[in-house]
């Protein structure tokens, strides 16, 4: 595997595939960090999913770093697409007390949102994939903004991938899903997840569904965490979402 750095439409970005010098990948994958994350935290997902033979001959995966970093907060190498309250976070998780994000449009949102609609652009122009052959996704907060960039594009990419991820922004979701009809989804979430609670994680999973988004939610007994059994589905999830009249993995 090789693993390069590029600079995409002003992110630090880590690019992953086993494809031969100048080859054109069939299928692109963009996975993003979540809250506190180096930007290399997926980086073990795309090496693992390309020791699969049909992977390494098709797909590329590209891991992009949050633009702001956690250094004065004492995570040097952390990294956000946001800030998060951290005093709401620890009181919500000692309390026990359930956290609605629903609401919430974090001012840097559009900003991250922009980042990423641009870094996809120009991939899928310097490669020559089309948006129909990107599956998109992230973990926790960057599930959160993969869900937001992808009811923000044009057409349906090749599929959704949201990992322990939450609602927010709702009436924005809301009014933009009725727009992505059909949309491939993997939804999964630990039944007792103490940061971004089960709960919640069924309200995304129904607002997606009501607007006609085709969801596949994969419950775990977990936390916050990406667990075997969901590392396995995404790889099946991929096969399939790309192999769908489209090309085959």
């Amino acid at each position: 595997m090789q693993l390069r750095q590029e600079n995409l439409n002003g992110l630090k970005c880590h690019v992953a595939d086993s494809l031969p010098a100048g080859a054109t990948p069939r299928a692109v994958v963009v996975l993003c960090h979540g809250y506190g994350a180096p930007g290399t935290d997926l980086v073990p997902l795309g090496q693992m999913l390309l020791r699969q033979p049909r992977m390494a001959s098709s797909v590329q995966f590209i891991f992009p770093e949050a633009p702001l970093s956690l250094e004065e907060l004492g995570m040097p190498d952390g990294r956000a697409w946001w800030p998060i309250d951290m005093r709401r976070l620890q009181m919500a998780a000692a309390l026990g007390t359930f956290r609605d994000l629903r609401k919430d449009c974090p001012d840097e949102l559009p900003v991250a949102r922009e980042m990423m609609l641009g870094l996809i652009r120009e991939w899928s122009e310097r490669v020559n994939v089309p948006l129909s052959h990107f599956l998109l996704g992230g973990f926790s907060q960057g599930a959160m903004l993969a869900t937001d960039v992808t009811l923000h594009l044009d057409e349906n990419p090749a599929g959704l991938v949201i990992l322990s991820g939450t609602l927010l922004n709702e009436d924005t979701w809301n009014e933009r899903v009725a727009g992505h009809k059909a949309l491939r989804v993997l939804q999964s979430h630990g039944t007792n997840d103490p940061i971004l609670p089960f709960a919640a994680a069924g309200t995304l999973r129904d607002l997606l569904n009501h607007g006609g988004a085709d969801v596949e939610f994969l419950p775990f007994a977990g936390g916050h965490e990406i667990p075997h059994v969901v590392l396995d589905r995404i790889g099946t999830f991929l096969r399939e979402a790309i192999g769908d009249g489209r090309t085959s993995l």
